[in-house]
């Protein structure tokens, strides 16, 4: 079984979640970790959602900050081999993890690519345009 997990500071988490339910509904089952909200410890809050994941599980994990202490909580569980952790989530590599992955065991692979494409869709639309409207002209 697959679990699905969206963590980060405040609620950012909650609205990424929010935002994937509205796009693609009935996508499975989405654990949310909205960290200091009230006194529960970061590392806690991770243990138990981890703690359903089981040898034969797997976790896929999005998370916001590199160095911030949501990812580093999860840091430790990925010795256990089944845990995959994405940090610098947005929502173009959750969606588009979640919608090709199939039944199958999560492939590093495809972990890589979803980072990649998610990747090429941060732009600083002013120069895409900018570059866009130079094409034009050259045609």
């Amino acid at each position: 079984m697959r679990k699905i997990i969206i963590a980060s500071h405040h609620k950012m988490a909650s609205g990424l979640s929010d935002t994937l339910q509205y796009i693609a509904p009935n996508t499975g089952e989405i654990t949310v970790i909205d960290a200091y909200l009230d006194n529960t410890p970061v590392t806690d809050a991770v243990a138990q959602a981890l703690a359903a994941v089981g040898p034969d599980d797997e976790a896929l994990v999005f998370t916001d900050l590199l160095g911030g202490s949501v990812n580093q909580a999860f840091t430790p569980y990925l010795a256990q081999g089944n845990v995959h952790l994405v940090t610098g989530m947005n929502l173009p590599v959750i969606l588009t993890l979640i919608l090709s992955l199939g039944a199958g065991k999560i492939e590093a692979a495809a972990v890589a690519g979803a980072v990649k494409e998610a990747r090429e869709q941060l732009l600083y639309v002013n120069d895409y345009l900018a570059a866009a409207a130079l094409t034009e002209e050259d045609e």
